[in-house]
């Protein structure tokens, strides 16, 4: 058995009791005068259900999301997206102006926001490009964490915006490594469009291994706010003493659970599969356009790409109604956009646009 992840957590916040509200004690009662609830619904909510706090972490959402996720449910805490996960993790384990964290630009940007709005020292162990893409270099990762005393590694497979997974044995190897030092957070945000398992199957062996899920993206909710953190009980239980006292919207739990049943998640499944046949085909069309210097092999929602004349396509593209994500901003990426996978219709309109703008060349 790997070493207690407690051992990670912040020396002074390992016995904190958080706030206690109003429904940290499950208690059933006929007449609820303990939270200071208004005794009458807004008039705008005709069920009166709104002036009631919800439950911290509802059973049935928790539940649900642990079978999704193929954990248990003391294993997950579910929170606001994955933005509040990251915000948790480095609030609990990191100290303010000391512990850095590790990330692996380019990469999804909030490890760093919620690490620099901390105070905590972010360090960088860029991943390589290859003929095949992207990759990490784990040893360089393990060797930034070991110089900085860094307490969280952030890792994103499938990557945003690469698109790139990352083996898991390699994965396993540096949680190994870094036993008793750092977490190795995955984030799996786009894992539902990828192959091969979960990191969520090394959680047994690696008690420092964490995985970070969401429902915004294959399931269609990121207006929901539907998010989960998925490690070891005893760093769950920390994370939540963390978490503010009414994290989760009851509308949003009510929605996500609506989202998880069979027939939903079937359907979920369907366009999952028909997003990766769309992400095939618009890689394939992509490749044969003129000034198109690199399509990245994808596992995501997602195709990055390389442009001879990246401002020209933005341009022509946003004049013709569509929006994708700039990345020239981010390391190593000067010539680059990062494009959502649409319907087909949008898909070829992204092509259409494409075709324009090299006619008119």
């Amino acid at each position: 058995m790997s070493a207690d992840p407690l051992l990670l957590v912040r020396e002074d916040l390992r016995d904190f009791a958080g706030y206690r509200s109003a429904r940290t004690d499950k208690v059933d009662g006929r007449v609820w005068l303990n939270a200071n609830e208004a005794a009458w619904p807004n008039g705008a909510d005709a069920g009166g259900a709104a002036r009631r706090y919800p439950q911290p972490q509802p059973d049935r959402l928790r539940k649900a999301l642990a079978a999704l996720y193929g954990c248990a449910p003391g294993q997950l805490l579910a929170g606001r997206g994955s933005d509040e996960p990251i915000d948790l993790l480095i609030r609990a384990l990191c100290r303010p102006g000391g512990d850095a964290i590790v990330v692996t630009p380019p990469t999804f940007g909030m490890y760093a926001v919620c690490a620099r709005l901390h105070g905590t020292p972010v360090v960088e162990a860029p991943l390589v490009e290859t003929a095949n893409g992207f990759t990490c270099d784990f040893n360089a990762v393990e060797q930034a964490s070991r110089d900085a005393g860094a307490r969280i590694v952030f890792l994103c497979s499938p990557g945003n915006p690469s698109g790139a997974t990352l083996p898991l044995p390699a994965v396993a190897a540096l949680a190994r490594a870094l036993e008793g030092k750092a977490l190795v957070v995955v984030d799996e945000a786009y894992q539902e469009y990828a192959e091969g398992p979960s990191a969520t199957s090394l959680l047994g062996a690696q008690r420092n291994v964490v995985v970070l899920r969401t429902l915004s993206k294959a399931h269609a909710l990121a207006a929901a706010r539907i998010g989960s953190v998925i490690a070891d009980p005893v760093l769950i239980e920390v994370l939540q003493r963390c978490q503010a006292p009414y994290p989760l919207p009851q509308p949003s739990v009510d929605l996500a659970c609506r989202a998880l049943a069979p027939d939903v998640l079937a359907e979920t499944a369907r366009r999952v599969a028909t997003t990766c046949a769309e992400r095939t085909r618009l890689a394939q069309a992509l490749r044969c356009v003129r000034g198109v210097r690199r399509v990245y092999p994808s596992s995501a929602n997602f195709l990055l790409v390389r442009f001879e004349n990246p401002g020209a396509v933005y341009a022509a593209l946003l004049a013709a109604g569509i929006v994708v994500r700039d990345m020239r901003q981010a390391l190593g990426l000067a010539d680059a956009l990062r494009i959502s996978l649409g319907t087909r219709e949008q898909n070829d309109a992204v092509l259409e646009t494409l075709a324009q703008l090299e006619a008119a060349a």
